[in-house]
């Protein structure tokens, strides 16, 4: 025993990480890995979310090969965040938190399996991994699903038979299995809508598409199951929402497989990654879940929207090629580059004695990997839930492998370690193999590192080029939507927030006006967030305070249609209804006014323009300063409106209801 506290005085360890002459004696102890009594649950997989909403709005513009990079960082095997699982949303036309996205079916006789950017990435995402699983989830649906009701449920076969089709699309225009498919993002489910759902996919031959429920708490889902045998037939997954790690005895005695089906959320910095390491690791050791989704996959949306930069990376700047491999992709790769799904999780505790904790998976072919992790309280808060308190301290941690792995003599190692204040961070480091000595070996963890051991010897660190450096949104921006085939529905930068934008070819049109750009939802759909009760659609930079905006606009609804141009637009997403800025509205029935808000609440000034429906006027906005002013056609309409606030705020279209209007030859200066 002397000997050994003198080993450890004289801070000589077994591990990789040297410990420094003088240190105070470790806490030690010892942990058994054994598959002899048999294994844990299976590994469902790591993933992330696109969607809910428009979270990878502004990838799709990206330029190759920036673009490519990027994708490869998210889903290329042994590269970057080689991710398990891709999840995204079933566009429904309304806003699902930093934007829409398209529906399939925006009316009822209206079907396009084109529309949106997530056929086009869930592609991207089975090209570099064939194996990845693909989940669909509704968070809004179009009006017509609940004839007149802003509720999914009362024609549970219309619901069903919409979600059907979308996953029916997949396969026929884009040869893609979706495999796992939810109810209603975080709002209440209906049982018989459930059993419907089970049945209608069956009749279309998929019966290897999965169900998960409920996608928000562990109750009422759990308990249902129990008490509604039907029920716990169709329902495979039960899939909770940030749930801090814990599960309720109800989810357990289901015995369904239990997902945290979306999670994370969090600002991608150390601290994000800190989140991130330790609910990979505990949402299994304290909670059984098999599979953890972060919300979201890669922050493509401007950062001011709500939950800016809160992806796994950072890709923001398709105008400039700038992207930013944040360092959850490498927390993640700790994880998903050692394991697949259909892996097992080890019978352990895994809790580690000085704080923090460990995962052991095998696939069963002999292969052995090993996760552990050791953040610290402050430096481990996600978003959600509140974070109890808890000490992490260094210390040596001893494992004896038994079992068919007592015969395993060495272990690759990959590192990380959070600097925080420090700075002085190292992510996802290969160090020298582990021997081990007679099935055991010791490793000295201090707080805020990751490392994972394993038998595989397939992990990879890319040395890729660096992006270009950032650049701000161009001060002069024109698009005239001239674009025969678009690559995507959507024209570039635009970020749709209340409403659909669509590119559109009008056939009769004598020539000036055939490509332009249509505002398609006529209804108010079924709402998950509280969208506005106008279209609007944001660009540009939010820092701009002074700027000239001009556009072609065409009224399509008669008598009480309307349109407006914007500036200094200072809200999107979620808080979309309390939007702010500088709105120059025109109306059908010849009259125009300027706002201080997208309600129309707050009228600066207002008069006669003579614009008339069905016809095609061009108007400006210019603001200065604190004064602004507009022009219809080119001649001055208004003058020297007062503008108090905001003080900046991006640029904006929109439309006065959900209506169909045009816009066209759009500039920014």
């Amino acid at each position: 025993a002397a000997l050994l506290w003198g080993w450890l005085l004289l801070g000589c360890s077994w591990g990789p990480g040297p410990l420094g002459v003088g240190a105070a004696p470790l806490t030690t102890a010892s942990y058994v890995l054994d598959d002899a009594g048999g294994l844990g649950r299976q590994f469902d997989g790591i993933g992330a979310v696109s969607g809910g909403g428009a979270t990878s709005r502004l990838l799709v513009n990206y330029q190759e090969p920036y673009r490519s990079q990027i994708l490869d960082y998210l889903f290329k095997p042994n590269f970057g965040a080689s991710l398990h699982i891709l999840k995204v949303e079933i566009g429904g036309d309304g806003q699902s938190t930093d934007g829409t996205e398209p529906s399939h079916m925006h009316y009822e006789n209206d079907e396009n399996y084109f529309r949106g950017y997530e056929w086009w990435l869930m592609k991207e995402a089975k090209k570099r991994n064939p194996k990845i699983k693909l989940i669909g989830l509704p968070w809004t649906f179009p009006a017509w699903i609940g004839k007149g009701e802003n509720w999914p449920y009362d024609y549970p076969d219309v619901t069903a038979y919409y979600i059907v089709s979308w996953i029916l699309g997949a396969k026929q225009y884009h040869d893609l299995d979706i495999d796992y498919v939810g109810i209603w993002n975080e709002r209440a489910f209906s049982s018989k809508y459930i059993k419907l759902l089970r049945y209608t996919l069956d009749k279309h031959g998929l019966q290897q598409v999965r169900i998960i429920a409920s996608d928000r708490l562990w109750e009422p889902i759990s308990f249902v199951l129990l008490l509604d045998s039907e029920l716990h037939e169709v329902v495979d997954v039960i899939g909770a929402h940030y749930p801090g790690t814990k599960t309720v005895p109800d989810a357990l005695l289901t015995k369904k497989k239990l997902w945290s089906s979306e999670d994370y959320s969090t600002f991608n910095d150390e601290v994000g990654a800190g989140c991130w390491a330790r609910i990979l690791n505990q949402n299994y050791v304290n909670g059984n879940m098999t599979s953890t989704i972060a919300w979201n996959l890669v922050a493509s949306y401007y950062e001011e929207l709500p939950f800016g930069r809160c992806g796994l990376m950072t890709a923001q700047e398709p105008w400039s090629g700038h992207y930013k491999v944040e360092a959850p992709i490498w927390i993640t790769a700790h994880t998903t580059q050692f394991t697949q799904p259909g892996w097992t999780y080890l019978q352990v505790d895994g809790h580690l004695e000085g704080g923090g904790s460990f995962v052991a998976l095998t696939d069963g072919l002999g292969n052995l990997t090993i996760i552990i992790e050791t953040m610290s309280h402050n430096h481990s808060q996600c978003i959600r839930p509140p974070l109890p308190y808890f000490s992490v301290i260094p210390q040596r941690a001893t494992f004896h492998l038994k079992g068919s792995f007592y015969m395993v003599e060495t272990l690759q190692v990959w590192h990380s370690r959070l600097g925080f204040e420090s700075g002085n961070s190292s992510l996802f480091q290969q160090l020298h193999p582990l021997k081990v000595l007679k099935g055991s070996f010791s490793l000295d963890l201090n707080e805020d590192e990751v490392y994972t051991l394993t038998t595989l010897k397939t992990g990879q660190k890319c040395g890729c080029p660096e992006p270009p450096p950032p650049q701000p949104f161009p001060s002069n921006y024109k698009d005239d939507f001239n674009i025969r085939n678009p690559p995507f529905s959507e024209a570039p930068n635009f970020a749709d927030q209340t409403g659909v934008f669509e590119y559109f070819i009008n056939a009769s049109d004598p020539g000036d006006h055939v490509f332009t750009l249509r505002q398609v939802v006529v209804q108010r759909p079924i709402t998950w967030a509280s969208d506005a009760d106008q279209t609007i659609s944001l660009i540009g930079n939010f820092k701009w305070v002074n700027m000239t905006v001009t556009c072609d606009i065409y009224i399509e609804k008669q008598r009480d249609g309307g349109v407006f141009i914007a500036g200094r637009v200072d809200n999107g997403g979620i808080y979309v209804r309390r939007t702010t800025g500088v709105f120059f509205w025109v109306f059908a029935d010849g009259t125009y006014r300027v706002t201080g808000d997208l309600a129309g609440k707050e009228i600066l000034m207002k008069g006669v323009a003579g614009v008339r429906d069905n016809a095609w006027h061009t108007i400006t906005l210019n603001i200065q300063g604190t004064s602004a002013s507009g022009l219809l056609n080119g001649y001055p309409l208004w003058e020297n409106v007062t503008i108090s606030k905001p003080s900046n705020g991006w640029a904006a279209i929109g439309t006065r209801s959900f209506e169909f209007a045009q816009f066209d030859n759009f500039h920014i200066e």
